[in-house]
């Protein structure tokens, strides 16, 4: 076994213990593409309890076990305080991933929220782009990650209005040499962020999730979203012009 397989496997939960977590996944706080998020009480081996989101994979959305495995390793590696906190997995019987429940959820819900002052949204713009610079450029590990996703809801924020930057699943991992240079990938993302010189081409680069923050700075200036569902079709340029 590697030790990036043992170093994985300390994260490993049974499924038994996220089940007396979530009694039973009974406490639905989210739905996304790749599945359902629960909210739960995990005791810890320490005798203490601590919040958490369960989120448990649909495989047939998309998200099979490279994917699975992938996300994992993405979120075991990365550490920064304004990105998700990993707490485990299980892939028992289930692929669930474990992180820290934000108590503010997504800033998505909180873009027409009145009482969000110019402060708060100035505080969540700069710790966004914190996590991006640590992802993008860190020296502190010797990887570059392109999240290729960057949105309102992938960004989740804790009690005190501290981003923490989620949703890991399809993104792109580079060496820190060659983290300037162009990859070639299927084109993932969501209409309205998605960089449109990716989406033409399919040569995605780290300035990619740049353009994608731009859209996420335009909504939180704006207070609302930056296109609307019937307008999707009509491609994400012309769509972020329009408002």
């Amino acid at each position: 076994m590697s030790s990036s397989s043992k170093q994985i496997d300390e994260f490993k939960i049974s499924l038994k213990m996220i089940v007396e977590a979530t009694n039973n996944f009974k406490n639905l706080i989210g739905e996304g593409g790749f599945g359902k998020v629960y909210k739960g009480n995990l005791l810890q081996p320490s005798g203490e309890r601590i919040e958490i989101a369960a989120r448990k994979l649909h495989g047939h959305y998309g998200q099979g076990e490279l994917e699975f495995q992938h996300e994992i390793n993405m979120l075991s590696a990365l550490k920064h305080d304004n990105l998700v906190s990993f707490i485990g997995y299980c892939d028992e019987e289930e692929k669930i991933i474990i992180t820290k429940y934000e108590a503010n959820a997504s800033l998505k819900t909180h873009l027409d929220n009145s009482n969000l002052g110019w402060t708060e949204r100035l505080q969540i713009c700069v710790g966004i782009a914190r996590a991006l610079s640590y992802i993008h450029y860190d020296e502190g590990h010797d990887l570059s990650v392109i999240h290729r996703n960057i949105k309102s809801s992938k960004v989740l924020l804790d009690d005190n209005w501290e981003p923490k930057l989620s949703g890991f699943g399809i993104s792109l991992k580079n060496t820190k040499p060659r983290r300037h240079r162009y990859l070639l990938a299927e084109v993932m993302g969501t209409i309205g962020y998605v960089d449109p010189t990716y989406e033409k081409t399919g040569f995605v680069t780290h300035k990619s999730d740049v353009f994608s923050f731009g859209v996420l700075l335009l909504e939180v200036l704006c207070g609302k979203k930056a296109f609307e569902p019937d307008e999707q079709d009509q491609g994400s340029t012309e769509v972020v012009k329009q408002d």
